[in-house]
């Protein structure tokens, strides 16, 4: 390179000698490497959502037929939807973005989990839930599906959660039936507060990804806890 630069530039160029100094190299590498890196570790990350609602404390019961509530999720953050197993609609493609989730969120460890609850307890007993799990490749340490007596879930889902639960409906007259539920994805915090609703599209699931993010690193993630 020495050699071509000083072919270009005159013998009593100025210029030749700066450009051949190895101090001007110095300064233009530290420049263009250094100038971005020192922008990223004093850039600031912004603030996580700020909590929206408290959850009660609940217990119900999970896929292996053992009690499970918000005492076993205490410290970690966790990712909600709602579901049936029988759903002839929208519980499919919904419980396929949730595997999908597991899948992004694997690198987190045990700060994070699944928890899906079923608007159908009376149907979906923890023996059908296990096989849902199994349905999914849930895994049994990260992802729960929770059932219990109906008033109980109604009263979680729709007083806790501030989401719909209708009551069963026949489809078209026919043996199928349906119900009314959110398709929001929810995002609570390690204190059992919600942080957010989400849609289930590609762009709501990105959004829910970062914010977990944010959480995570803000507010009680790796390395963090006491």
């Amino acid at each position: 390179m020495t050699d071509r630069l000083a072919q270009k530039y005159p013998k009593d160029s100025r210029i030749k000698r700066i450009v051949l100094s190895p101090l001007f190299w110095g300064l233009t590498c530290l420049f263009f490497f250094g100038v971005p890196l020192t922008k990223s570790m004093i850039r600031k990350l912004p603030p996580p959502n700020p909590a929206l609602y408290e959850l009660p404390e609940y217990e119900l019961v999970n896929q292996r037929g053992k009690p499970f509530g918000s005492l076993d999720l205490k410290g970690r953050f966790y990712i909600v939807n709602f579901f049936f197993t029988s759903c002839p609609t929208v519980c499919p493609k919904l419980m396929e973005k949730m595997k999908t989730i597991q899948h992004r969120v694997r690198g987190l460890g045990d700060y994070v989990a699944l928890v899906s609850f079923t608007v159908d307890p009376e149907v979906d007993r923890p023996k059908k839930l296990f096989q849902e799990a199994r349905k999914y490749r849930a895994n049994p340490h990260i992802w729960y599906f929770l059932t219990g007596e109906k008033d109980e879930v109604r009263e979680l889902i729709v007083g806790g959660f501030k989401t719909a639960m209708g009551d069963s409906t026949r489809v078209d007259g026919g043996s199928l039936y349906d119900i009314a539920h959110s398709q929001k994805l929810v995002l609570v915090d390690h204190e059992g507060k919600i942080r957010g609703f989400y849609a289930s599209d590609k762009a709501g699931i990105n959004s829910l990804m970062i914010d977990l993010g944010l959480l995570v690193n803000r507010e009680g993630g790796p390395g963090q806890r006491s």
